[in-house]
């Protein structure tokens, strides 16, 4: 996730790397409603970033076998195949149109995944994570006219100066990690489409699939054979349920209860997770300029959250 995120200013939650979903609140069903409640809000948000982070973390252990691109297609041809188990679309009931959103929501997904695992094939996870953050930061922040926003761009802008290394590597890594925010931008404009082109969960999952198509190639060039074996299969779908499944619903669930600005800014946490994860899971130190870089992006994007004003209610 992210890329595996759901924007820190927008009331949809995430799916997915690194974030991918369009569902709204009185759509989802809520049979394990009962066992969320016995559980604060804010602490359902917070299990549900972990999960992401921590799937990513793990994912990176199967780029020796799979590649970036082998194991992003598995989260994502896994994902869809819950997805659709789950919600049962029918792609025959919508138009053309409709239809040719939910690809084009598709494709920015599957881009906006293989270009952050990329990224973290090659620079710290934490990193990137910040990295992809600029994207969801810069629609909050596009057309503002408040000068406080001026000053969250800025302090954003600052910390992404800070991050990232010298090396080629690491510069690769770097401009990968932002052309994951640049689709994880597109993601969240074709999200919002996409919600109020499609019932339920239809659109998503209809954009899953379509997503695992262009990574098909990518995958089978990255992990050919290795691509079905058993023990392989078995993580990927771990990923998938940890970065798309699990805190889908926690994330989903906690709207009911809490205001979008204050999932916002809970959200704005996950570079911060990211890092954790990236230390915890697969030993990766952050130097001091990394840790202010970060610092500054969540600063930026819970006060461009904070200051996000609710959207008008859509006239049925």
């Amino acid at each position: 996730m992210t890329s595996n995120r759901t924007p820190p200013h927008r009331q949809e939650p995430r799916t997915g790397a690194s974030g991918e979903g369009v569902l709204t609140r009185e759509s989802y069903a809520r049979p394990a409603a009962a066992l969320f409640d016995r559980f604060p809000a804010p602490g359902l948000v917070l299990v549900g970033i972990a999960s992401v982070q921590v799937g990513a973390a793990f994912a990176t252990k199967l780029f020796v076998h799979l590649g970036p691109a082998g194991t992003v297609l598995l989260r994502v041809l896994f994902a869809a195949v819950v997805l659709w188990a789950v919600w049962r679309p029918r792609p025959r009931a919508h138009s053309a149109r409709e239809l040719r959103l939910a690809a084009l929501f598709g494709l920015s997904l599957a881009l906006m995944n293989l270009s952050f695992y990329e990224a973290i094939d090659r620079i710290h996870l934490g990193v990137a994570v910040t990295l992809e953050f600029v994207g969801p930061l810069g629609v909050a922040l596009a057309g503002s006219r408040s000068r406080l926003d001026v000053l969250w761009a800025l302090l954003a802008a600052a910390g992404v100066a800070l991050l990232g290394g010298v090396s080629a590597a690491s510069l690769t890594g770097v401009l990968l990690a932002l052309l994951a925010g640049a689709f994880w931008a597109a993601y969240i404009l074709l999200n919002a489409r996409v919600g109020r082109a499609f019932s339920g969960g239809d659109g998503l999952a209809i954009a899953m699939a379509i997503a695992t198509l262009p990574l098909i190639p990518f995958g089978i060039a990255d992990a050919g054979a290795n691509l079905l074996h058993p023990a392989y299969l078995a993580v990927g779908f771990a990923i998938a349920m940890l970065s798309s499944v699990v805190p889908y619903s926690l994330e989903l669930e906690a709207l009911r209860r809490i205001r979008p600005q204050t999932f916002g800014v809970l959200m704005s946490l996950e570079p911060a997770m990211a890092a954790l994860a990236g230390l915890v899971v697969i030993g990766q130190d952050l130097s001091a300029l990394d840790v202010v870089g970060i610092a500054l992006v969540i600063t930026a994007s819970a006060g461009a959250t904070l200051g996000t004003r609710a959207p008008a209610p859509v006239d049925a």
